[in-house]
């Protein structure tokens, strides 16, 4: 695995359990719900991820995008559909977008490229 992927995976179990550890009533059940919320449910795990996908994407959040682009790689999404999801956020985001566009292009790759 690259070390972006690695890193990316370490901070964010890092700073997770630091975060829960509080055990702040909100804070865990909001963890909680998104965790429900990409569950199979009427839709598939992997719809949710490309929506999540979208959005992240649209709000800017790198951290995010690079979550949901890892979960769509794990549910075996091809790259024409991440690049196809990626113009609609790109679509709907506006140029703006664009930088966050480069380093998800950037992630994917490494994704595909670290041989799992």
């Amino acid at each position: 695995m690259s070390s972006q992927i690695e890193s990316f995976n370490q901070n964010r179990k890092e700073l997770n359990e630091l975060i829960l550890s509080k055990q702040n009533k909100v804070i865990n059940r909001i963890f909680n719900l998104d965790t429900n919320a990409y569950a199979a449910g009427a839709l598939s795990v992997k719809t949710k991820e490309l929506l999540g996908l979208v959005a992240s994407l649209v709000l800017r959040c790198d951290d995010c995008v690079k979550y949901h682009l890892q979960t769509c790689f794990e549910e075996g999404v091809t790259e024409a559909e991440v690049y196809e999801t990626l113009s609609i956020g790109s679509l709907v985001g506006g140029t703006i977008v664009i930088p966050h566009l480069r380093r998800a292009a950037a992630f994917w790759d490494e994704l595909q490229n670290s041989g799992k």
